[in-house]
C-alpha cells in the first residue's frame, strides 16, 4: 500500500479543487479556533454565549425540536461544534479521510443554514448556502479526480490501521489546537462607573451618538425627553457593528439584516438575531452624561 502523503493529495488535484479545498479547510479550521479563543463563547453572562445563541436560533428554526434539547447542554454542544470544525478543517487540508470530511463539512453548513441563517433575506446575504454548494462541488471534484477505487465509498477504511491512526491523529491535533487557542482568550473588561461620555450641553434631547463603552465595545447613546440610555452596537447574531437608522429609529445590521427597536429596549424587529441588544447603564451627572 502506498505511503500516505499530504503533498501527493494536493499535487494530483486540479487548480479548482485545490482552491476550494484550501478555502473550505482553512475557513473551518479558523472558525473552530476563533470559537476556542473567544472569551464570550462559554461565558454564560455574555451575549455571545453558545447557549444564548442556540436559544435564539431555536425560536424560528426548522430544527427547533433539536436545538431546544441542546440548550441545557450548551457547553457540551459548544465543544462539539468547535472541535468538529477544527477536525474537519485539518482533515480537508491534510487529506485524511478527505471525502468523509467533505461530507461532514457539508452537513455542518446545512445545519447552520437551517438554524443560523434560515431567516436571512435575500438568501445571498447568508453565507451558509454558499458554503454548502462549495462543499458539494468539492466532493464531486475529489471523487472524479481520485479514480474508480475511491468512488466506491467515501467512508474511510477502518480495517486499515494506518488510516485509523491518521484519523486519531487529526482528532488529537484538533483537541490540542483548541486548548492552545483557549490560551489566547482576552479577559472581559469590567465597566467602570463614572466615565464621562459627553457634555450635556453638547447632547440635547433627540440626539444620538456612537461612543466606546467601558468594556471597549462600540455603543450608541440616546437622549429623549425621559432621559438617556445606551445600547451595544454589536449585533447579537454574528457580531457585526450596527448602524443607526434615524428614519425607522432602529439599529440595523449591515451583514445579515437584523434590526433592533431603539424605543423598545433594543428588541429584535427582524432578521436572524437571537436576542435583544445589551444595554449600558448611563445617567446625567451634573453637566455630563456618564456611565453608571
Amino acid at each position: 500500500m502506498a505511503r500516505f502523503s499530504t503533498a501527493e493529495t494536493w499535487r494530483t488535484q486540479s487548480t479548482g479543487t485545490r482552491v476550494l479545498r484550501l478555502m473550505l479547510g482553512a475557513t473551518w479550521l479558523y472558525g473552530g479556533l476563533q470559537k476556542a479563543s473567544d472569551s464570550q463563547f462559554f461565558n454564560k453572562a455574555s451575549t455571545g454565549y453558545i447557549g444564548a445563541q442556540i436559544t435564539g436560533f431555536a425560536k424560528n428554526s426548522p430544527l427547533s425540536f433539536i436545538l431546544k434539547h441542546m440548550i441545557s447542554h450548551a457547553a457540551l454542544a459548544g465543544w462539539m461544534i468547535l472541535l468538529g470544525e477544527i477536525a474537519i478543517g485539518l482533515a480537508v487540508l491534510s487529506g485524511v479521510a478527505l471525502q468523509a470530511a467533505i461530507i461532514a463539512g457539508a452537513g455542518v453548513s446545512t445545519i447552520l443554514w437551517l438554524s443560523v441563517t434560515w431567516h436571512v433575506h435575500p438568501y445571498f446575504l447568508g453565507s451558509d448556502t454558499a458554503y454548502l454548494v462549495m462543499w458539494i462541488a468539492l466532493f464531486f471534484l475529489v471523487r472524479k479526480e481520485a479514480g474508480t477505487k475511491a468512488r466506491k465509498s467515501p467512508i474511510p477504511n477502518l480495517a486499515d490501521r494506518r488510516e485509523v491512526v491518521r484519523i486519531i491523529g487529526v482528532g488529537t491535533t484538533a483537541v490540542i489546537a483548541a486548548l492552545a487557542a483557549g490560551q489566547f482568550k482576552k479577559s472581559i473588561p469590567v465597566p467602570t462607573a463614572g466615565n464621562k461620555i459627553v457634555d450635556l450641553a453638547k447632547f440635547p434631547v433627540g440626539s444620538t451618538m456612537q461612543f466606546t463603552a467601558p468594556d471597549g465595545n462600540p455603543a450608541f447613546l440616546f437622549r429623549t425627553k425621559v432621559g438617556v440610555f445606551a445600547y451595544s452596537a454589536i449585533c447579537t447574531h454574528q457580531g457585526c457593528t450596527l448602524g443607526y437608522n434615524p428614519t425607522a429609529n432602529s439599529l440595523d445590521c449591515p451583514c445579515h439584516g437584523s434590526t433592533f427597536d431603539v424605543a423598545n429596549g433594543g428588541a429584535v424587529l427582524g432578521g436572524p438575531a437571537p436576542a435583544p441588544l445589551p444595554t449600558y447603564k448611563v445617567a446625567i451627572s451634573g453637566n455630563s452624561i456618564v456611565t453608571v
